[in-house]
């Protein structure tokens, strides 16, 4: 587990690993956690580590948005073809 807090945000940052979010005693260590920044009014944001391939799934993702970012370009142009 890895914890990081921001102060001037109020916010704190917790990275489980897989072997983190199975043991008990990080589940009791994050509701102690949760306790003590509530009362500070800080805000607790917990990530957890996922089982698939980073790698892949961010590449699918960036190929995604390359497309997307395309096709509205092109949606611009046409929109500003027929505004003429």
């Amino acid at each position: 587990m890895e914890m990081n807090v921001m102060d001037d945000k109020k916010l704190v940052t917790i990275w489980l690993t897989n072997a983190d979010q199975q043991d008990e005693r990080v589940e009791a260590a994050l509701q102690d956690i949760y306790r003590e920044y509530e009362e500070k009014k800080y805000f607790v944001t917990v990530f957890k580590s996922g089982r698939e391939n980073l790698y892949d799934y961010t590449l699918d993702l960036l190929r995604y948005n390359r497309k997307r970012s395309a096709e509205r370009e092109v949606q611009r142009a046409k929109s500003a073809g027929r505004e003429r």
